[in-house]
């Protein structure tokens, strides 16, 4: 890639860039929230509408000078419809937890109750964490899934819901890897009063390909990201029915954000426009059974797999029963040192702390981006069981090294 402006300006950032590139070129991706994007996203996104103000919304804008920026994000709007099947869209949220702070600024007032998945069994910061702003503005209950199956709890769910009568109930997750049951949810959600708030932020892109259920028409309110499974351009989406549109439309602006950024937006229509083609379906189809292997690869060693599986881009590891001295931090660490990038990660009934946890997550869409299939998987799975089993030994961990260099040379990125 070309930094040659850059460097004329900032060399010390051109040497941050390149090396950014470089990195990524020779390691495996395998973070469940990251994805490399088309060279045509990238384009998009470093494109001259980061100098356009466009405050408001497309034909109603606060500045002149927006015909393209109108029908860019028009583009993005009417592409997202067809891609989820949703009413109506707003593509300008900054990114997903703005996203759902526009859906709870259009919906509810700060002391009101939301229910959502506990963290250390899958949740996300944006729907309740004591640290964020949803558990500081709103009084916030949690749900769990089950220790013993992994999967959502929905009985004590229900019986949860009933008890603290919630206003909003939060569904989609950034830690499960289960097919989730948007009806059940929603049908709870209806019995309480509650609204329903989906946040497929991770799942974007399987649910667009219909490899994963659909919440759009279920719940009330759908939010996402825009740059994981979808591999679009990076940011936020809400869809939602007519019936809330005004509100989450004021919600976002002028509620919560001032101008959108406009080359973002490029980046999500182009995004969307690649993920309408008949290779998205395959390329969704291949994330999924990619992660499938990889789970039955961590289970041929002797890991232990939450839920016992994947039907999602994720998996998730508890190391605790294979390896209780290791941490999910130090076999993070251990890979990292060896090119292979995912992160530590709570489980159900964890042990140690949320900065140290006891699990690993890994995740598939990067390296499905790359051209990985079901054969390269096993072999990567091999290979982190390897690290995760001598993470101190330095000839191992050198001989892994060497094995992802190969894995990369075979499924290059951004030549």
């Amino acid at each position: 890639m070309d930094y040659r402006h850059v460097r004329e300006v900032d060399p010390a950032v051109a040497d941050a860039l390149e090396g950014e590139v470089d990195r990524q070129r020779n390691t495996l991706a395998m973070i469940a929230s990251e994805n490399h994007v088309s060279e045509a996203v990238l384009e998009a996104q470093s494109s001259v509408l980061t100098n356009k103000y466009a405050e408001g919304y497309p034909g109603k804008r606060y500045y002149a000078g927006c015909r393209y920026a109108d029908e860019i994000e028009r583009l993005a709007i009417e592409r997202a419809k067809e891609l989820w099947g949703a009413e109506h869209v707003n593509v300008q949220p900054h990114s997903g937890t703005q996203a759902n702070m526009g859906v709870y600024f259009a919906t509810i007032e700060p002391g009101d109750r939301i229910l959502s998945l506990d963290l250390t069994h899958g949740g996300h910061l944006s729907h309740g964490h004591p640290a964020n702003f949803t558990g500081k503005f709103y009084d916030v209950e949690q749900y769990y899934v089950d220790p013993e199956t992994g999967y959502i709890d929905y009985d004590a769910l229900e019986e949860t819901a009933r008890e603290f009568e919630p206003d909003v109930i939060v569904s989609g997750y950034s830690a499960y890897p289960r097919a989730v049951d948007w009806e059940r949810i929603q049908d709870v959600a209806d019995d309480v009063d509650a609204l329903h708030l989906a946040d497929i932020a991770h799942i974007t892109g399987l649910v667009a390909a219909d490899v994963h259920p659909s919440p759009v028409g279920v719940a009330d309110f759908v939010t996402g990201s825009t740059h994981k499974t979808i591999r679009a351009g990076r940011g936020g989406i809400i869809m939602t029915g007519e019936e809330y549109a005004d509100d989450v439309d004021k919600s976002v602006f002028p509620g919560g954000q001032g101008g959108p950024l406009m080359h973002n937006i490029a980046g999500k229509a182009v995004g969307f426009e690649e993920a309408l083609q008949p290779a998205f379906e395959e390329y969704a189809e291949q994330v999924v059974a990619n992660a499938k292997t990889l789970a039955e690869t961590f289970e041929s060693h002797g890991l232990s797999v939450v839920s016992g599986g994947t039907d999602t881009h994720l998996v998730l590891v508890d190391l605790r029963e294979s390896h209780p001295d290791l941490t999910g931090g130090e076999a993070e660490e251990a890979l990292d040192e060896v090119g292979v990038v995912l992160n530590a990660n709570t489980v159900p009934g964890e042990t140690r702390s949320a900065f140290n946890p006891s699990g690993i997550r890994a995740g598939t869409p990067g390296l499905t981006t790359r051209g990985f299939d079901e054969s390269a998987m096993e072999a990567v799975g091999d290979l982190i069981y390897r690290v995760v089993d001598n993470h101190d030994d330095d000839a191992v961990l050198e001989e892994a090294s060497e094995r992802v260099q190969a894995l990369c040379d075979e499924h290059t990125l951004y030549e």
